[in-house]
C-alpha cells in the first residue's frame, strides 16, 4: 500500500461532516497518511478546528476566507473582524495553514475589489510566519499574477489548488515557488488538454488532492463510489493513479516524489 497526502479537501463542508470522521478512518485504512482540511470563513473555522483535535496526527488544519464570501451587494464581511479570528487560529495550531483564498470572476457577482483585498491580507500573513497557503483561481489568472508580483510572498511558496490554468500562466507562478495540486475531477475525459499541461511541470513542483466532497473524478477512478455523488478522500488513490498514468511513471516513482513534496510544502519548519 503506497502512502499519499491530500493537500486540498472540506471534510468540514455541511455536506459530509456527519460522515467526516468515519471517512478519515476510510481513507487513512488505504494509504491516504494526512489530509489538509481548509476552512471557507469564519463560519466553518470550528468545524475544521473540531477534526484537527479529533485526528492531530493525520489532520493539518487550514483557514482561510474563500472568495465566494465577497459578493457585490454584500456586507456581511465588512469588517476585518475575521482577519483578527484568522489570526487567532493560525496561532493555535503548530502546522496550520492558510486557505482556501484567492480570486474568482467565475462565480456570479464577484467583488473582485474585496476579493483582492482579502487575497492580499492573507498572502501577507503568509509571508509574515511562512505558511502553507492554498490558492484558488478562476478566470482570474492575470490578477493573480500581478498580486503575486506585488506581494510579500512565503519563503516555502506557494499552492495553486486545483489548478486549471495554461502551461505559460504555470511557469510564471514557477518563479513565485509554486506548487500544483492535481485533482481527480481532471481525470474526465474532456480535461486531456489540463492534463497534457501537468506534463510540463516540474515533477517535483506536483501535489494531488480530491477537495472532497467536490470535484468527484470519472467512475473508473473511484477507489470508494459508494458515497457518490460525494466525492470520498479515499479517491485520493484513482487520482494517483490517474496522474501517474498521465506522466507515464511507475505509480511507486510518483508517490515518493508526492510524499517528499508533501513535506517540503506543508511541514517543513
Amino acid at each position: 500500500m503506497l502512502p499519499y497526502f491530500d493537500s486540498h479537501l472540506h471534510l468540514q463542508s455541511p455536506k459530509c461532516v456527519d460522515q467526516a470522521q468515519q471517512w478519515i478512518e476510510q481513507a487513512h485504512a488505504v494509504g491516504v497518511q494526512q489530509f489538509v482540511i481548509n476552512g471557507t470563513s469564519p463560519d466553518d473555522w470550528p468545524a475544521v478546528s473540531e477534526l484537527a483535535n479529533t485526528f492531530p496526527e493525520l489532520v493539518l488544519p487550514s483557514f482561510g476566507m474563500h472568495p465566494w464570501e465577497f459578493v457585490q451587494g454584500s456586507t456581511r464581511w465588512d469588517s476585518d473582524s475575521w482577519f483578527v479570528e484568522l489570526r487567532d487560529y493560525l496561532h493555535r495550531y503548530p502546522h496550520a495553514c492558510i486557505g482556501e483564498c484567492g480570486l474568482d470572476r467565475w462565480m456570479e457577482n464577484p467583488d473582485i475589489t474585496t476579493q483582492s483585498r482579502a487575497f492580499s491580507m492573507q498572502l501577507e500573513l503568509a509571508a509574515a510566519f511562512n505558511l502553507p497557503i492554498s490558492i484558488h483561481v478562476l478566470n482570474a489568472w492575470g490578477l493573480c499574477v500581478e498580486t503575486l508580483k506585488n506581494s510579500p510572498l512565503p519563503a516555502r511558496g506557494i499552492m495553486l489548488h486545483s489548478y486549471s490554468g495554461s502551461t505559460e500562466t504555470a511557469k510564471q507562478l514557477l518563479d513565485f515557488g509554486a506548487y500544483f495540486s492535481f485533482s481527480g475531477h481532471f481525470l474526465h475525459q474532456r480535461k486531456a488538454a489540463l492534463r497534457e499541461t501537468y506534463t510540463q511541470l516540474p515533477l517535483d513542483r506536483l501535489l494531488i488532492e480530491t477537495d472532497a466532497p467536490d470535484m468527484l473524478g470519472p467512475e473508473d477512478s473511484l477507489i470508494h463510489a459508494d458515497s457518490a455523488p460525494l466525492n470520498h478522500p479515499a479517491n485520493l488513490i484513482g487520482v494517483a493513479e490517474g496522474l501517474a498514468a498521465t506522466l507515464g511513471i511507475p505509480e511507486e516513482t510518483l508517490a515518493s516524489q508526492l510524499e517528499q513534496n508533501f513535506h517540503r510544502y506543508f511541514l517543513q519548519a
